[in-house]
């Protein structure tokens, strides 16, 4: 039984020349269905690759055999280079408080490269039972003033789990990034009923975790919802316009947007600008201020070359 009507499908998995596509809420479709899929040969995308989590028109579909091929791809949100995944709607940055040690340099490379992509971004904080409560409501307390309400998490107690798997349910595509030893495989083990990927602890000479997730592939929470599961992977290079880089900063935002913080002249960077009028006392300024001249050093670098 075949049906030759398109139909729009989401990428959720990749491999060689294959995609996995599945078809959700489509006319003559019951259920969720998924297609084994090929990109029909005489199809140009411009040399645009295909990646996991974009939308593609689909054609000649076999419901027998689950199999069709891709005709069109759609235009896309956004791209995160690293791992490569499209239409990002959320991104969930996730750190451990312990095992490994939390750094806060880390967390808020992390957070700016997260906000640069346009998405929503939340912090989730991992391994909260090896810490003090008095620990946890400082953290929430430092993290609240970055401009974040961090989640936080004992992996070891799904019961904690349940605020997250509501706020995730309503999300369209959302992603764990972090560093590698910080528990995403163990949060998304408990989050995706069966997925059972395998887990490494953290190394003692190290002290980061080792990478045991190998392929980027997106699993349906609920009808409308996705969650992408990706091997580990490092923090991504920061690739921002640097005259944007204080809007990336709530910090910074909120004075110039809400408190109306007027510099002397508007492409100021808060560095030793003349005419500079932001309250500098916020915890993370030593980092904007390092980021600030390490984009500048590349620029110039850039400039030579």
């Amino acid at each position: 039984m075949k049906t030759h009507s398109k139909n729009l499908g989401l990428v959720t998995k990749k491999f060689n020349d294959f995609f996995l596509v599945d078809l959700k809420n489509q006319e003559n479709f019951e259920n969720s269905e998924r297609f084994l899929c090929k990109v029909r040969k005489s199809i140009n995308f411009k040399d645009q690759l295909i990646y996991v989590g974009d939308e593609v028109v689909i054609e000649n579909i076999d419901l027998r055999s689950k199999r069709a091929v891709i005709t069109s791809l759609k235009k896309r949100k956004n791209l995160l280079a690293r791992p490569s995944v499209a239409n990002i709607s959320n991104i969930y940055i996730t750190f451990s408080v312990e095992e490994p040690e939390l750094n806060l340099s880390q967390v808020n490379r992390f957070l700016i490269s997260a906000e640069s992509m346009g998405v929503e971004v939340s912090l989730v904080l991992t391994k909260c039972d090896l810490i003090s409560d008095k620990r946890r409501l400082f953290l929430l307390d430092k993290f609240r003033q970055w401009g974040y309400e961090a989640t936080t998490l004992n992996l070891q107690n799904s019961d904690y789990l349940q605020n997250l798997l509501v706020e995730l349910n309503q999300k369209k595509c959302s992603i764990f990034m972090g560093p590698s030893g910080v528990g995403k495989t163990t949060l998304l083990n408990m989050i995706i009923p069966g997925l059972q990927n395998s887990t490494a602890p953290v190394s003692s000479k190290i002290k980061r975790g080792k990478n045991t997730t190998r392929n980027v592939e997106l699993f349906s929470i609920s009808n409308q919802s996705y969650i992408v599961d990706t091997p580990g992977f490092n923090m991504q290079p920061l690739d921002v316009d640097i005259r944007f880089l204080p809007n990336l900063y709530s910090e910074i935002y909120k004075q110039v947007i809400d408190e109306e913080i007027r510099c002397k002249f508007r492409n100021c960077l808060h560095l030793n600008d003349e005419g500079c009028n932001l309250n500098k006392s916020f915890e993370r300024y030593p980092f904007y201020k390092d980021m600030i001249e390490s984009a500048k050093t590349h620029y110039y670098q850039n400039q030579e070359d």
